[in-house]
C-alpha cells in the first residue's frame, strides 16, 4: 500500500522493471479507478498482471481484518485468492469485475464515509450544545444497542469521547485524502446527485478556514441592505 498518485506511479514503474511475465503487481492503496485502467493497459504488453484492491478496515484492519474489493482479470483474482481470505474476515472480500473495480467500488464507500461521518459530526454538535447535561460517550454507546444508526463509527466516536468528553484536545481541522472529492466528480460527470457526499466535502474545506472571505462578505451584504450590525476584526474588535 503506497499513497496515490506519484509515488503509486513510481512504485509501479520501479517493480515492473524487475519482473517478469505472469508475475502481479497489487495496488492495495487509494488510487484513483482511471489511473488502475490505465496502469493495466501499459503493464499488458509485458505480460504483467494488475490488481487494484481497495482496502478498508484502517489501523484496526491488522487486528480484525481487511474489508478488499478486488479489481482486475477474474483468473488473477482466483490465483491469489488464498492471500485475500487470509487478509480478510469471513464474507470479506469479493471480485468486483475489471480493471478499476475495486477502486471505484472503494471510492463510492469512501464518499459514502465523509458523508456518515458528517451526519454524526452534526448530530453531536446539536447534543454537545443543548441545555441538558448530556453524557456524549453514554450516548454514543447506547445508540450502539440495537439503534438504527448504530455503526462502527459510532463505536470510535465512543471512544474518542471517553478519552476527551469535550474533544478540547482537538482541533476542528479535517483533511481530505481525494477519494470524496473523485466521488463528486463522479456524480458531476454521471449527472447524479450526491448533496449529501458533495456538503460533507464541503464541510471539510470550510473546517480549514478561520476566517473565510465568504462569511465576511456576507456580514458586509447584510450590513449594506439592512443595516445589520457588523462585528468588525482586529483591535477593538470580538
Amino acid at each position: 500500500m503506497v499513497p496515490a498518485g506519484n509515488p503509486t506511479e513510481e512504485t509501479i514503474r520501479a517493480l515492473a522493471s524487475l519482473l517478469a511475465g505472469n508475475d502481479v503487481i497489487i495496488d492495495g492503496g487509494n488510487s484513483y479507478y482511471k489511473d488502475d485502467v490505465r496502469r493495466a493497459g501499459e503493464l499488458k504488453p509485458r505480460g504483467i498482471h494488475y490488481l487494484d484492491v481497495g482496502t478498508s478496515g484502517g489501523v484496526w484492519g491488522l487486528k480484525h481484518g481487511y474489508c478488499l474489493m478486488i479489481g482486475g482479470e477474474r483468473p488473477i483474482f482466483e490465483r491469489l485468492e488464498p492471500a485475500f481470505k487470509t487478509l480478510a474476515p469471513p464474507d470479506g472480500y469479493a471480485y468486483m469485475g475489471g480493471h478499476g473495480a475495486g477502486h471505484y467500488v472503494k471510492m463510492i464507500h469512501n464518499g459514502i464515509e465523509y458523508g456518515l461521518m458528517q451526519a454524526y459530526a452534526e448530530g453531536f454538535e446539536l447534543l454537545h450544545a443543548s441545555a441538558f447535561q448530556l453524557d456524549l460517550a453514554a450516548i454514543a454507546h447506547l445508540w450502539n444497542q440495537g439503534s438504527v444508526v448504530r455503526s462502527w463509527l459510532l463505536e470510535l466516536a465512543e471512544l474518542a469521547l471517553r478519552a476527551d468528553p469535550r474533544l478540547e484536545g482537538i482541533k476542528g481541522y479535517v483533511e481530505d485524502s481525494g477519494e470524496g472529492r473523485w466521488t463528486v466528480e463522479d456524480a458531476l460527470e454521471k449527472n447524479v446527485p450526491a448533496p449529501t457526499i458533495a456538503l460533507s466535502l464541503f464541510g471539510r474545506f470550510r473546517s480549514r478556514q478561520g476566517d473565510p472571505f465568504a462569511d465576511r462578505m456576507l456580514a458586509a451584504l447584510r450590513n449594506a441592505f439592512g443595516g445589520h450590525p457588523l462585528r468588525k476584526s482586529g483591535p477593538g474588535g470580538p
